[in-house]
């Protein structure tokens, strides 16, 4: 039983070693390990707030990140409004120009008609005269071969004539 009941000579040496043990823990140990564990947390204090900084600034972008995507579509719109304004303009003027194109089209062919037809008229008139002429010619050479029916048809005009 001697060996379970430790002796004062032990329990004096066991508890020197103890503090000796603990007074050079705390000289060289604990100070370096507590000097650690208070820069971690103070490292894991300043990557949470750095963190938390972040959280804050990513909310700030995605706001702004909304307001310029607001304005980008405010923008986009406005662009299509006028192209589309522009569109309806210039679809406008090119209808304006080509009824414009086409009464001119219209006239110039209405010029041409009407140029034609007194050509036509005038080449008619022309060649119904010619041949009026000539029937003419051929009635009097055959009905004034005496003198008598010549003086009958000269009587017969002087009537028709009036005087102004």
């Amino acid at each position: 039983m001697d060996l379970v009941k430790p002796e004062f000579g032990l329990f004096f040496w066991q508890l020197v070693t103890i503090v000796i043990l603990i007074f050079l823990l705390a000289k060289f140990a604990w100070k370096p390990i507590l000097k650690g564990i208070k820069a971690r947390e103070d490292n894991i204090n300043e990557s949470l707030n750095a963190a938390e900084d972040a959280k804050k600034e990513m909310i700030s972008l995605q706001d702004k990140n909304q307001d310029m995507i607001k304005e980008a579509r405010a923008e986009r719109d406005q662009m299509l409004k006028e192209a589309q304004a522009a569109r309806k303009r210039l679809l406008e003027e090119a209808n304006t120009q080509a009824a414009e194109k086409a009464s001119q089209i219209v006239a110039k062919a209405q010029e041409t008609i009407e140029a034609d037809k007194k050509a036509a008229l005038a080449e008619i008139k022309s060649e119904v005269a010619q041949l009026s002429l000539q029937i003419a010619e051929k009635i009097i050479v055959a009905n004034l071969k005496d003198d008598k029916s010549q003086q009958e048809l000269v009587e017969n005009m002087l009537k028709d004539v009036k005087l102004n």
